[in-house]
């Protein structure tokens, strides 16, 4: 089993910038693929960052390409997101998760942390 705890989260204004962290611990093996979901009031779950372990490949959400930045320490099993330029909409619940990239090109995810809350002010 895998174990993924996030930190980092709060309140930040508009413009500003916030980093998460996740550490993963457990029976790491099965993975290939980290990534960092959100969770919006009002709205579904949506991948905002991925990166293959493998590969170093990373892939992010439109809304958020060119402002965030996944990246893994793999020393310490922590996956770091780097949020800059926030903005309102970015608000919501940001989910850790450990999954696989398979050669159909899609990813499942298995293993889910709690969460930590973002919330940006206008």
């Amino acid at each position: 089993q895998v174990q993924l705890e996030e930190s980092g989260g709060g309140l930040v204004q508009a413009g500003g910038s916030l980093r998460l962290s996740c550490a993963a611990s457990g029976r790491l093996f099965n993975t290939n693929a980290m990534a960092w979901h959100r969770l919006a009031p009002g709205k579904q779950r949506e991948l905002v960052a991925a990166l293959r372990t493998s590969t170093g490949t990373t892939t992010y959400a439109d809304s958020v390409k060119g402002r965030f930045t996944i990246s893994r320490d793999s020393a310490t099993k922590t996956v770091y997101l780097q949020m800059n330029s926030l903005r309102p909409e970015d608000t919501g619940d940001y989910i850790c998760a450990a999954g696989w990239y398979g050669s159909s090109g899609t990813f499942t995810w298995d293993a889910w942390g709690r969460g930590t809350l973002v919330t940006v002010s206008s």
